[in-house]
């Protein structure tokens, strides 16, 4: 073991010493390590990180990785979860263990306040979908400067039909873009009012019609998402409109927030 590197799934507050029946990347052996009033939950490992062109053998390992996170999180309720591939190596003179156990010490207190800001919380994912096709109706049949020039059209030669074609495309892709700009600032206020935190995420390509205008990490008690869920369901009965909501997770996104 002393030559060995630590893979570390995560961290909580409390000395556990008592071994667990969980296997982690390639089923091996999954352990507490206690530091200062902390339990660490690692495995042994090579100090390379795990990389495979084989995108199933990298499914496999984050599987692994989450599957164990996610039991430490409902064993002991509160815990910083660890990214993919958080490693601590073997230096000179110094064992994985011993440097583990001294960014322990030097984390003391960052620790202590992120353990405490995370208590009791999950993370919950809210994704917040339109229909393309819809709201382009909707502009179509209600701003002023687009319905005359759909009017104008008519009768038009076919040289400048075709050029108010696409000054009519361009004004939609603007209005298009606004629309989505005021739609995420409005839904955004209304949930980040629910809860302790979010985080904003990068939207995802869908397949049209649909779009996604917001993709954001929420921090709550679990006793208080409710609120939260109120609010999601006036946004699903606004029409054109969809939500996916997930969760609750281990609180990924919010351990260096």
């Amino acid at each position: 073991m002393k030559d060995k590197s630590l893979y570390l799934f995560c961290v909580t507050e409390g000395m556990y010493e008592k071994k667990f029946d969980w296997h982690g990347i390639e089923g091996k052996e999954v352990f507490p390590l206690v530091f200062e009033g902390f339990t660490v939950i690692a495995q042994a490992c090579e100090p390379q990180p795990f990389t495979s062109l084989d995108n199933e053998v990298l499914k496999e390992w984050l599987l692994a990785h989450e599957r164990v996170v996610e039991e430490a999180w409902q064993h002991f309720g509160t815990i910083i979860p660890f990214r993919f591939n958080t490693i601590i190596v073997p230096t000179p003179g110094k064992s994985a263990w011993q440097n583990c156990g001294e960014w322990i010490h030097n984390e003391n207190g960052h620790l202590i306040n992120t353990l405490n800001r995370l208590k009791n919380k999950a993370e919950y994912g809210v994704q917040i979908l339109w229909n393309r096709e819809t709201i382009l109706d909707r502009i179509v049949r209600t701003d002023e400067e687009i319905k005359a020039l759909r009017k104008d059209i008519q009768g038009k030669p076919e040289g400048v039909a075709y050029l108010l074609e696409k000054k009519i495309e361009c004004l939609l892709k603007q209005r298009l873009e606004k629309k989505a700009d005021t739609y995420f600032k409005i839904f955004y206020h209304d949930i980040n009012r629910k809860v302790v935190a979010t985080h904003i995420e990068k939207v995802r390509k869908e397949e049209l019609p649909r779009q996604m205008i917001l993709n954001i990490s929420c921090l709550e008690a679990k006793d208080r998402i409710k609120e939260l869920g109120d609010t999601l369901e006036k946004i699903t009965n606004v029409q054109g409109f969809e939500v996916r909501f997930t969760g609750p997770w281990p609180p990924y996104s919010f351990v260096n927030s």
